[in-house]
């Protein structure tokens, strides 16, 4: 496995992906009656997708604070990120929404958040080094 030292740059993005997950999750999970009535998306769903935020909100802020982590471990994050930007636009597509457009730019402007972020993690990565494996 591949370990690597995270630059400073790295460290950041993950602290900023951690601290919006948190906030977004916590947000949902407590307040998804309130953002259902506002977008018109099912408040369960919204509920639930902040709960699957809140570990996610720990790991990230885990790795964040390591000094080496393997590449796999930031590489999940991408790919996870990526996965939850292509899901927030299946969803929209979808008969099982029907948001309104304050609805469809919450959604979006999630996504696209969600994507900058991926975006900007891949450009940490690239720009870290290589370090030995740990014994």
């Amino acid at each position: 496995m591949t370990y690597f030292r995270p630059t400073s740059f790295l460290r950041g993005v993950l602290a900023i992906d951690a601290l919006s997950c948190a906030g977004m999750g916590l947000g949902l999970a407590a307040g998804a009656n309130i953002v259902a009535d506002i977008t018109a998306l099912p408040a369960d769903l919204l509920r639930y997708a902040g709960i699957s935020l809140i570990p996610c909100a720990a790991y990230l802020a885990f790795i964040a604070s390591r000094e080496s982590l393997p590449q796999l471990a930031v590489w999940a994050v991408i790919v996870l990120n990526g996965l939850w930007v292509v899901e927030s636009l299946v969803t929209l597509m979808s008969s099982a929404v029907a948001p309104n457009a304050l609805g469809y730019a919450f959604v979006l402007s999630q996504a696209a958040f969600v994507a900058v972020l991926a975006e900007l993690e891949y450009v940490g990565l690239k720009r870290s080094t290589s370090v030995p494996v740990p014994a």
